[in-house]
């Protein structure tokens, strides 16, 4: 028992140029990690779940951190930048706030200051079953033991579903969508951008990742255009625990609002699905309408349509609702 606290050994490689661990990751192929924050790495390690021969540690890759403005009033934000960074940055807070607030939402002060934004989003996930080890349809088996009669998923999806059940974990996923950002991705055959909402992908298209990713790719950067900037914003996230806990659901909007007629919105909604979830039916029934109690209703029972909730996660369908009814009030 006493060795699942004991990380296996590895080779650690430390290059301070993109260029160097791309090369390093294209040449240690499946045998190699890369590294960031290194918060959800190291569970990883511990739990012996995970055993890369070669690490790339891409901390000393300076160009991969920081905010930046750009010409035409948008930001660029390295992988690299930590969550306590995007949480205190004067024009992350006052252009796209809802980033800002579910940057501060992520687990603890302590774990903000080293988390990266990069290894937020690119987190795998969070189900216990496939975290500890078990050889569940993720894992490459042919089972999901969440989704038995016997399996514990209070936190798992209510849409999505494709043999796994798990959830995005990320805070920071759907204020990304709902900001229209885009990643920029490098690899052996050079840089793409890819759209937020294209970046996650569910287990239907590969049960096996999270995101586009490919192996020996990397996200660099987030870029967010201005054209959300100054909306009115909301985030919220509901979880058993203040500090630490992932969401059980949460809510990110945008909404552009002339007097109190809501002219056009975003809604995305995490920890409901595999991937971040775009409230597109909840945009249609605000879309031009004035702000008020009933419309804010009406935009919460639109969000939970088609939900299937499996044995212990019933209260995520109230829990969203509720949540959107507030995003719609409040923003």
């Amino acid at each position: 028992m006493g060795t699942r606290d004991m990380m296996p050994s590895f080779e650690l490689y430390q290059p301070d140029t993109l260029e160097a661990a791309l090369d390093l990751l294209g040449r240690f192929g499946e045998d190699g990690w890369a590294l960031a924050g290194g918060n959800d790495s190291f569970d990883w390690f511990k739990d012996r779940v995970k055993r890369p021969r070669y690490v790339v540690d891409l901390t000393g890759i300076e160009a991969l951190k920081g905010i930046r403005e750009t010409a035409d009033g948008g930001v660029e934000i390295g992988a690299l930048t930590t969550l306590t960074e995007i949480e205190r940055s004067d024009v992350i807070r006052s252009r796209f706030g809802v980033l800002a607030e579910a940057a501060s939402k992520v687990a603890s002060p302590q774990i903000r200051n080293t988390g990266t934004i990069g290894g937020n989003l690119c987190q795998d996930a969070r189900c216990w079953y496939y975290r500890y080890g078990v050889h569940c349809y993720r894992a490459g088996g042919n089972t999901c033991y969440a989704d038995t009669p016997e399996g514990q998923n209070r936190e798992h999806c209510l849409w999505g579903a494709d043999r796994c059940v798990a959830v995005s974990p990320s805070d920071t996923a759907p204020a990304m969508v709902v900001l229209d950002a885009r990643m920029v991705v490098a690899g052996p055959n050079g840089e793409r951008e890819v759209p937020a909402e294209q970046f996650f992908i569910g287990p239907s298209i590969d049960i096996t990742r999270m995101t586009v990713l490919e192996p020996g790719e990397l996200l660099t950067a987030i870029r967010i255009p201005p054209s959300w900037a100054g909306a009115r914003f909301y985030f919220e996230k509901v979880a058993d625990r203040n500090v630490w806990d992932f969401p059980l659901v949460n809510i990110a909007a945008a909404m552009r609002v002339n007097g109190n007629v809501i002219e056009d919105a975003r809604f995305a909604a995490g920890a409901v699905q595999c991937t971040p979830r775009r409230l597109t039916v909840v945009e249609e029934v605000v879309r031009g309408q004035p702000r008020s109690e009933d419309l804010a209703r009406l935009a919460g029972q639109s969000a939970v349509r088609g939900a299937t909730p499996l044995n212990y996660n019933h209260f995520k369908i109230p829990l969203l609702q509720n949540l959107v009814m507030r995003a719609v009030r409040d923003a």
